[in-house]
């Protein structure tokens, strides 16, 4: 195609049609500019095609990863709220003195509220690559960014508020690391004790009296007030905000 409007060109010139040669000359430019515009929009277009795909890819990565961290928080949010009624049946105990508990419904009590610590360990390994490569970007939706962005300084708050809790639940643990309190008693009347091959105590020693301490009443109230601010200050807004991604995840997937 080039050799052929050459050659126009040069029998324009040797014609001495300098007018038709400008104009030949013009429209082969055109041609050209035109040419490589259009190869410029393929190449783009190509491009756009491609980066929908990277981005389609991490939307579907993106909602398994958060749908997965919802269903530990709403277990997690359970455990937390059972921990905190069961510490309120202890408390009712201690302030009405003519409902003393038995042993062994004491004892469950303990083991089921303190027996284990709770965190929030959401998966965010996606998130974090995106971050870390820079391709969070490539998501289309600046308001799912944002949220993305804030969603891990909201992990940081949790897990400072976990630790103030797990320093509270400490706190009552410790008044069984003592010779006042018996923790084998707990366990003894809890499947725990047999589970693992424990010898049964012949002489047991009963648990009751911490039920008249002042220092186990305060300590089972601040478990109480940090297990509330951790729902309701942190649990349950987190809660929110991950819905709401989920949300924005679920309608790019769907646009």
């Amino acid at each position: 195609m080039i050799r052929f409007f050459r050659k126009i060109r040069l029998n324009l010139l040797s014609e001495k049609k300098f007018t038709k040669y400008l104009l030949y000359a013009l429209g082969e430019i055109i041609l050209v500019v035109i040419g490589i515009l259009i190869a410029l929009a393929i190449n783009n277009a190509n491009q756009n095609r491609i980066n929908k795909n990277y981005e389609h890819t991490y939307l579907l990565g993106l909602e398994q990863e958060f749908e997965t961290s919802r269903m530990k928080l709403k277990e997690l949010i359970a455990v937390n709220k059972s921990n905190a009624n069961n510490s309120r049946k202890i408390l009712q105990y201690i302030t009405y003195k003519n409902e003393t508990p038995t042993e062994v419904v004491f004892s469950n009590l303990l083991y089921n509220t303190f027996s284990n610590d709770i965190a929030f360990n959401p998966n965010n390994s996606l998130l974090n690559e995106m971050i870390n490569s820079g391709n969070l970007k490539n998501l289309s939706n600046t308001e799912l960014r944002r949220q993305l962005t804030n969603w891990l300084s909201t992990m940081e708050d949790i897990s400072r508020q976990e630790k103030e809790l797990s320093v509270q639940r400490e706190k009552v643990l410790d008044m069984f690391r003592t010779d006042k309190s018996s923790l084998r008693t707990i366990l003894e009347h809890t499947s725990v004790y047999d589970q693992i091959g424990l010898p049964q105590s012949e002489n047991e020693i009963s648990n009751l009296h911490l039920l008249n301490s002042t220092e186990f009443e305060n300590n089972i109230l601040m478990f109480i007030f940090t297990s509330y601010a951790t729902e309701r200050a942190h649990y349950l807004p987190t809660m929110q905000d991950l819905e709401s991604i989920l949300h924005l995840v679920r309608k790019e997937i769907k646009d």
